[in-house]
């Protein structure tokens, strides 16, 4: 049996939890028509297989009508719930995984014009920052409403076969009634007091044990500390602990410090990459020290080094590594086989959480299997065929193509014109803050080199190159080169620099320096911080009525944090026109997408964050000499076939391009054109 602290049963009440790992409540976004169907099942059951111990689905299941969630949660308040659960409950459970779901009330973290246009209820007046919706000031039936709610969905759960549910404190209902900061009512559940602050929770606790009965698993995931001044102090939050476990209705307890109500206090509860890993652990352990229940806690618990040591140390009973098993869901397996070394890194990008406000489903920024189980494999299987394949580029896209050629049992080349691989996240990682971004280039390397990929660094490969190998596969992934052109003036302006000249050093900031941010991603961002650190007055200029829209609230909270007490502003609808020299100043012409104003403004730099042109001029080169002339049979790649378009008899191999070779885009879908097309090359 093996001593690995990780790898310990253990007892949970009534049910055996087979090693100490979880993954904690977190709702990808994957439902349809608020029912957990085949996608979301087939999501858990994929790490249920892999060995880990206890799947907690659902962030947030909504008990009730008036409570519709913000994004695509499970809808525990309707009756057809029922089967779709016990189908994603067996699945887990076939594979020895225990299954529970976090059900909650979100109060005011929702918004009125959402679900059925029911207005919504708290124990406040004002709105929570993130969600902007103003609350009614809830009624005594209301209050008995939403206590049956929790209890019929207590009950639904239990049909389905869930081993446990947990009940959210932390930002919705429950939590808003019990902080200091949320409630004020009057009466038995107003803010007069911790125990009229607790009633509710304490009566939602008593209907669900007498709906469930006392086997069934019921815990708390909660906030002990909300980190905010007049709110639940860490001493406060300790009675709170012990008052749960003296209930004697409350099996576990899973520990959260802070508030979520705006961006920047949801990201200190859910860290991101360039913060503290683990920055809470110890607050837990104090915690379960205090009350002696069954403590579990997630926050930045991205690697197996520092899981195993809240293990080992008592810190928790059940460590909870959800983002890391977004990145890797095969860590329980790795870890019994002995090969930790070949755990895919989380990297703390958080494009997981962030893609779901943006576009309603979480994806994993370095593994694009996740949340597409059903289409794209986690385990890449042999070809039958062993075939020559000859990547260009070792960025990201040419990187995952030459991992997923490899594992095919192909033999793979690449050529890759710097002398490092990375491309532009080589640039990223520059900055001290995003340098965890290297792991997703550094992972990709290692898995090449045991599969013994040959790689041509400092190489400019030209078509002659290439076709000396005689390939039978050539795969284009050459990146792109910043964007200088501005669209009302269809050439390269040589007035102005990119991002990406003042992110890689290649050119220093100025003293009165223009971003202009016309791509609303990282790059402009990151330059504005360079130049504002090197003491630069800095404009970040951009056509959109927000800035940097495609940068979601966990990610942006480190820039505005790091520009805020500098001299950086925002300038939103305005459009950059023109430049010209002015002397030895550029002057902008500036206008609005809104009317026909205009106006001019002068500047000692402008830098221009405008997406990238692809580096083709090889695709172009090798197109005639390729069997397929470069064509993608797109039906095909959507559903799994051999890409088979054979238009050019005299062809010798075929040709595709991938990532930003094809046109401007980001991380995520250059790993995925990778691995769509070469799973099955």
């Amino acid at each position: 049996m093996s001593t690995d602290p990780l790898l310990q049963p253990y007892q949970l009440k009534h049910l055996t939890l087979r090693n100490r790992i979880m993954t904690t409540s977190h709702e990808p976004a994957y439902p349809e028509d608020g029912m957990p169907k085949a996608r979301y099942a087939a999501y858990h059951a994929e790490r249920a297989k892999a060995g880990v111990a206890l799947t907690m689905t659902a962030g947030s299941a909504a008990v009730s009508r008036d409570s519709p969630p913000v994004f695509n949660n499970i809808l525990a308040y309707k009756d057809e719930v029922v089967p779709w659960i016990k189908n994603l409950t067996d699945a887990c459970h076939d594979h020895g995984c225990a299954v529970m779901i976090q059900l909650t009330h979100l109060g005011r973290r929702t918004g009125w014009a959402k679900g059925d246009w029911l207005p919504s209820v708290s124990s406040s007046r004002h709105r929570e920052p993130a969600h902007r919706a103003f609350p009614k000031l809830a009624e005594d039936w209301d209050i008995a409403r939403i206590i049956t709610d929790f209890a019929d969905a207590a009950e639904r759960m239990q049909a389905g076969g869930m081993d446990g549910i947990e009940l959210q404190v932390y930002g919705h209902l429950l939590d808003q009634f019990w902080s200091p900061l949320t409630n004020d009512l009057d009466g038995p559940y107003g803010g007069q007091s911790l125990d009229s602050r607790m009633q509710l929770l304490r009566d939602v606790l008593t209907a669900c044990r007498k709906r469930v009965g006392d086997d069934f698993i019921i815990g708390l995931r909660y906030t002990a500390d909300e980190a905010a001044a007049g709110g639940i102090t860490p001493e406060e939050g300790i009675t709170i602990s012990k008052r749960l476990a003296d209930t004697g209705m409350v099996d576990f307890l899973n520990v959260i410090k802070g508030r979520i109500h705006t961006d920047p206090a949801m990201t200190d509860v859910i860290p991101v990459q360039g913060m503290k890993s683990a920055p809470h652990l110890d607050f837990a352990g104090a915690v379960k020290q205090a009350t002696g229940l069954p403590t579990f806690h997630a926050a930045r618990i991205p690697d197996v080094a520092t899981a195993r040591h809240a293990i080992q140390a008592g810190l928790l009973d059940m460590v909870g590594m959800t983002r890391a098993h977004m990145a890797d869901p095969h860590i329980l397996r790795k870890i019994m086989e002995g090969r930790e070394d070949d755990i895919r890194p989380c990297v703390g990008a958080t494009y997981c959480l962030d893609r779901i406000y943006q576009a309603g489903e979480a994806l994993c920024i370095h593994n694009a299997a996740t949340g597409r189980e059903l289409t794209m494999p986690h385990d890449i299987a042999p070809a039958p065929v062993a075939r020559k394949v000859v990547i260009i580029g070792a960025g990201p896209a040419g990187l995952e193509a030459a991992r997923v050629a490899a594992a095919r049992g192909h033999a793979v080349t690449v050529f890759e014109a710097q002398p490092d691989p990375g491309g532009q996240i080589r640039l990223t990682a520059q900055n001290p803050r995003r340098r965890e971004m290297i792991g997703i280039i550094d992972w990709r390397m290692a898995q090449c080199a045991a599969r013994d990929v040959t790689f041509h660094f400092n190489s400019w490969a030209e078509a002659e190159d290439v076709t000396a190998l005689a390939p039978d596969v050539v795969i284009v992934a050459t990146g792109g080169l910043p964007n200088t052109q501005l669209f009302e003036q269809k050439h390269d302006n040589p007035l102005v620099v990119s991002a990406w000249d003042i992110i890689s050093g290649d050119v220093k900031p100025g003293q009165d320096v223009l971003i202009y941010d016309e791509s609303g991603d990282h790059p402009g961002l990151m330059a504005a911080e360079v130049a504002a650190n090197a003491g630069a007055s800095v404009e970040v200029m951009t056509p959109d009525r927000t800035f940097a829209p495609d940068i979601m609230g966990m990610n942006l909270v480190p820039y505005m944090r790091a520009l805020q007490d500098k001299d950086v502003t925002f300038t939103v609808t305005r459009r950059l026109l023109d430049v010209t020299r002015d002397g030895n100043r550029l002057r902008a012409v500036i206008g609005t997408d809104y009317s026909d104003f205009t106006k001019q403004k002068t500047y000692d730099q402008i830098v221009v964050n405008y997406g990238t042109m692809p580096l083709d001029d090889l695709y172009f080169a090798l197109k005639p000499l390729s069997r397929n002339l470069g064509a993608v049979d797109q039906d095909a790649l959507i559903a799994g076939r051999i890409q088979a378009v054979a238009t050019n008899p005299d062809g010798a191999f075929q040709l595709f391009r991938i990532g930003d070779a094809v046109s401007a885009r980001n991380i995520h879908a250059a790993i995925y054109d990778a691995l769509r097309l070469v799973k099955d090359v």
